[in-house]
């Protein structure tokens, strides 16, 4: 009769649907069977007790768009969720120790007891200790790069994600040219914080390390932009500190910014902890601070009215005490070893249209160092969006060299995606870098 009224055809359409549905319905009983036995028998073993546990389990794996919305309005319960980075309060577990003692005013400050005779018991220990000097670097010092930060989070939200690229870059530089890297999160002396932080750490790395012939300090807002650069190590055999600088700008004019701290070379040497131990008086915090502030600033040329910096104190240092200190520091301007970013970033495009790196001058900056961006902190001295694009270039602009031994670069000096530049091939190992960064001729001498 039905076949009849809707035609043969039709029942068969009929009949075959109603086939399939009784398969997914039976699908459906056996995923349900399965589901329920991965889950096992929930809290209390009821039906009801394991379709709560599938919602909450379904819920923390799809993004609701509402939910979603109640999230970004702040309605969200992830304010109370313990496993919500974003609603924790960090101040529960970044909490200071208790405050050191402070030490007596009235008692002269040093970095340590006095070493008079330095030079003597590191010739003793190298000569006990034959295989340490240079064993990578034949004909080349032992440098030891030293960088650092706070040990506390940035102040702002992507701050450690910069210094995070700044290591990075330095890491790189540091293993293309065989040099060692330290890289400090500790405040040695609570005296000495901020500008002067590195001096008590440089003396104890000079003692503990006998065998390093140079320490090369670089600040954390400092970046590599020329990995191909070799410093001329040759021309600074006779002197035991190098930093970027100009003559008369210190010795003449007396100028707070005759030369750069934030980049410079310090041999391992009586000279080097001498030169320590007069500089280090005017660091320690409050009073001995601001008073060698207002001393800087009266003797030096253009200096603001601000506490002593280690910069000033060593201008102020050289230019009153030229004889006893100048013979022995080279002050650089032959390449950046201190490359101001204000002048150079806005002509990285020009620099890879009409250069290559191994120059380290104007021409491909060695080092661009973003001085005042401070990104880090909380306040910079110049915009924060300029400051931070121009940092992601400059990364960007090193990292290229890096990458191009891979055979991949930067889509653009702003840009994090990258581009292959080189096939793939079966002969992995013949394969030529156009810097000769991968496999640079020291490595492979014995």
């Amino acid at each position: 009769m039905l076949s009849y009224c809707i035609g043969q055809r039709r029942v068969a359409q009929i009949q075959k649907t109603m086939k399939n549905m009784k398969v997914t319905i039976l699908c459906l009983v056996l995923t349900l069977v399965m589901i329920r036995s991965m889950l096992g028998a929930g809290e209390f073993g009821t039906p009801e007790t394991d379709l709560n546990l599938l919602h909450s389990g379904f819920i923390g794996t799809v993004s609701f768009p509402n939910r979603r919305i109640l999230e970004e309005s702040g309605d969200s319960e992830t304010k109370e969720n313990p496993n919500s980075y974003e609603s924790f309060d960090f101040s529960k577990i970044l909490v200071d120790d208790e405050p050191e003692d402070k030490k007596d005013p009235n008692i002269p400050y040093s970095l340590g007891p006095k070493i008079s005779n330095w030079d003597e018991q590191r010739r003793k220990w190298l000569k006990s200790n034959p295989r340490f000097p240079n064993f990578v670097r034949p004909n080349k010092p032992r440098v030891l790069l030293v960088t650092g930060s706070s040990p506390k989070p940035c102040e702002n939200p992507v701050g450690d994600h910069y210094l995070l690229k700044s290591i990075k870059n330095k890491i790189d530089y540091c293993r293309v040219h065989g040099m060692e890297i330290f890289y400090n999160m500790a405040l040695l002396d609570a005296e000495m914080a901020g500008f002067w932080a590195k001096l008590p750490l440089i003396r104890k790395l000079l003692l503990s390390h006998p065998e390093v012939e140079f320490l090369w300090w670089m600040d954390s807002d400092a970046m590599f932009t020329d990995m191909a650069f070799e410093l001329p190590w040759e021309r600074y055999k006779d002197v035991n500190m190098v930093m970027h600088g100009w003559n008369e700008m210190v010795y003449d004019d007396k100028n707070w910014i005759g030369l750069n701290t934030g980049s410079f070379l310090l041999r391992n040497t009586q000279w080097a902890l001498d030169l320590l131990d007069v500089w280090a008086p005017m660091g320690p915090k409050g009073s001995i601070r601001e008073e060698a502030g207002r001393v800087l600033t009266r003797e030096l040329k253009g200096r603001p009215v601000f506490e002593a910096d280690d910069q000033s104190a060593m201008v102020y240092l050289l230019a009153t005490q030229r004889e006893k200190w100048g013979s022995k520091v080279y002050l650089e301007n032959h390449y950046y070893l201190h490359g101001y970013w204000g002048i150079l970033v806005d002509k990285y495009e020009e620099m890879i249209e009409n250069y290559k790196p191994g120059f380290g001058d104007h021409r491909w900056p060695l080092v661009t160092h973003f001085v005042g961006c401070k990104p880090c902190g909380k306040f910079g001295d110049y915009p924060v969006e300029r400051c931070l694009k121009q940092m992601d270039r400059a990364f960007n602009f090193g990292d290229n060299q890096i990458l191009q031994m891979y055979g991949f670069t930067h889509k653009s000096l702003g840009s994090r995606k990258v581009v292959r530049i080189r096939n793939e091939t079966s002969n992995p190992l013949d394969i030529k870098d156009e810097l000769g960064l991968l496999h640079p001729t020291y490595k492979a001498v014995n």
